[in-house]
């Protein structure tokens, strides 16, 4: 309860960080300026009596909101004027007040006090059980932070009131100033105490995380140290012994990442992976799977390019030699061929064969690739529904790895193949992913030049490949056909047929099976026997089988030497019967392979 203490305003001291209690005589130096001469301006003013405050700033407060408005009034004992300008004050407190009308005039505070009346319940047992608990809880924390000493908590407890207590324990735990400030605000002693022991338990619970903390690193520090320790003998020992690798395999990847061609992003993120790496024992997990990392990245092509002059009659003369008819679709390959030439770049249509099986789409790639002097790769994707294959997985799963671009790149060491993408209708899509999504960008010149790697991680340019893609329909969705330009090879007539086999496959197929192709005799009727009568598909594959076939059988027949045949019409279907007979009367050019 509040009543009016005191009729007149009386000057107002701020203390920093420091809230006192009632019933105290108490110290105080005071070296600040403004405070001095408002203990000057109360002595002339005949007060004897300051209003000591907390204040809410560190600085001097310069304005009334920067100070509290309970505070603690008392009788001033003695002044002592110091040589240095500073005064020595003696107060003698008496009560705690709340202050209204609070003014500030040249930095000098004033206030009326109305005086908080506390019940005088200190003798009381739920007054003297609070304060042993109190005391208790005080010694634990002393136990538990060892930042004070309880020996002179016990004295005061012992020899002083509870005014004492009160103070000297806001004192020896260091309680924040807005709990002090409720604690001289409270109107018993019981609400003091209750007020002291949730804030002193508080700091009990705080204490007790910290140590768990405190506990956790110094057992991760001396883990650390001690693998370290560990870590620095056993490269001692290996460098008496002349096996020090490991270091300087690290310090060689460094200096690789500094003389690689990759570009400054990526560069940057290789040196702060393998700064990662050698804070790490190169016996952990995550080192070696760093060490991958790393090697993955400098084992991409950055700059190696094939830089190989195009030459249009060099690479109408190797379309032709290895493959026969399609002169249409020769005709569209060098028409692309010649735009890459003059424009010195692959940008362009991405050029997509279409047709049955066995009409060469496949080898057209190579072909490719062969004519402009570049490396060649070919990637499947008949089957593929996981958009990792492209992208790849993130480095932090389990068995992650590059997409297979990537690693295609790597493989063929040089960012300018010739890629096939083989079966491209035959891809699937499920939970894991939509991989037409990521075959799109891969094929748009616009956004394939800063590809992204899932585990790479960093962008790569590939619009410098060259990519092919091969079909045996038009079984695709719209936008995938709108990056490409169809091109549809039709089956081959027979003459075709016939030039083909003649010029290709008895080659091939005489290579297979260990004969002398010179002991090969066979006309072009019988190669038109062959291709009727055991055959019928658009392509050719069906008639390489037919081939080996017969130059198979007659190395049986004749104990394995290819002696110098004639294969005619009759010869050939005297050879094949056993195929027949395994095709249960059939004959077996109709899709069946043996």
């Amino acid at each position: 309860m509040y009543y009016i203490y005191w009729a007149m305003k009386n000057y107002i001291l701020p203390f920093r960080d420091l809230v006192v209690s009632p019933g105290l005589t108490v110290p105080v130096l005071v070296d600040n300026h403004m405070s001095v001469n408002c203990i000057k301006a109360a002595a002339n003013a005949g007060h004897q009596q300051l209003i000591l405050v907390p204040q809410h700033s560190w600085a001097y407060p310069s304005s009334v909101d920067d100070i509290y408005t309970v505070g603690t009034i008392g009788d001033v004992v003695q002044v002592l004027s110091m040589p240095d300008g500073a005064i020595h004050l003696l107060v003698r407190t008496t009560d705690a007040v709340a202050i209204k009308d609070i003014e500030i005039n040249d930095g000098i505070f004033t206030g009326t006090p109305e005086k908080i009346t506390v019940a005088d319940d200190m003798e009381a047992e739920q007054t003297m059980v609070l304060r042993d608990i109190l005391a208790d809880n005080m010694q634990t924390l002393a136990l538990s932070t060892r930042k004070f000493k309880m020996e002179k908590l016990r004295n005061v407890i012992e020899n002083y009131p509870l005014p004492a207590f009160v103070d000297a324990v806001i004192q020896t735990a260091d309680i924040e100033t807005d709990v002090a400030v409720k604690v001289l605000s409270a109107t018993n002693w019981a609400e003091k105490l209750n007020i002291l022991l949730e804030a002193v338990k508080l700091m009990l619970e705080t204490a007790k995380i910290e140590e768990s903390i405190n506990k956790r690193i110094h057992q991760q520090m001396e883990n650390g140290r001690r693998e370290a320790i560990l870590q620095e003998k056993m490269r001692a020992l290996q460098k008496e012994m002349g096996e020090d690798d490991g270091e300087v395999d690290t310090a060689n990847i460094r200096k690789k990442i500094l003389k690689s061609a990759m570009p400054a992003d990526a560069k940057e993120k290789a040196l702060a992976e393998w700064k990662r790496m050698r804070a790490m024992s190169p016996m952990s997990n995550e080192g070696g799977l760093l060490k991958t990392y790393l090697d993955e990245l400098l084992a991409m092509p950055w700059a190696q390019s094939d830089e190989v002059e195009i030459d249009l009659k060099h690479a109408r003369a190797v379309l032709d030699s290895e493959h026969s008819g399609m002169d249409a679709v020769k005709e569209r390959i060098l028409e692309h061929i010649a735009v890459m030439k003059k424009t010195k770049s692959n940008q362009g249509s991405i050029l997509c064969f279409v047709g049955a099986p066995g009409v060469g789409k496949t080898s057209l790639g190579k072909s490719i690739a062969t004519a402009l002097g570049r490396k060649y790769q070919r990637i499947s994707l008949g089957g593929i529904s996981d958009e990792a294959h492209f992208r790849g997985h993130r480095k932090t799963y389990i068995g992650a790895q590059t997409g297979r671009i990537m690693d295609a790149l790597k493989r063929c060491k040089t960012n300018n193949p010739v890629i096939v993408l083989d079966e491209i209708d035959k891809m699937g899509r499920d939970w894991r992913g939509d991989p037409e999504s990521a075959l799109l960008e891969i094929l748009d010149p616009e956004q394939n030049k800063n590809f992204r790697d899932h585990y790479l991680e960093v962008d790569f340019d590939l619009s410098n490949v060259m990519f092919i893609a091969t079909a045996n329909s038009l079984n695709m969705s719209n936008a995938l056909k709108d990056r490409m330009e169809i091109i549809e090879i039709p089956g081959y007539s027979m003459d075709d047929k016939v030039k083909i086999t003649r010029e290709h496959l008895i080659g091939r197929a005489a290579r297979d099976t260990g004969w002398n192709t010179d002991d090969i005799v066979i006309s072009d009727d019988a190669i038109r026997h062959l291709i009727q009568n055991y055959t019928s598909e658009q392509g050719v594959r069906q008639a390489q089988r037919e081939i080996t076939a017969i130059l198979r059988r007659s190395l049986l027949e004749n104990d394995c030497v290819d002696t110098k045949t004639e294969f005619t019409p009759e010869k050939i279907d005297e050879l094949l019967a056993m195929r027949k007979t395994l095709n249960g009367g059939k004959k077996i050019g109709f899709g069946v392979r043996i």
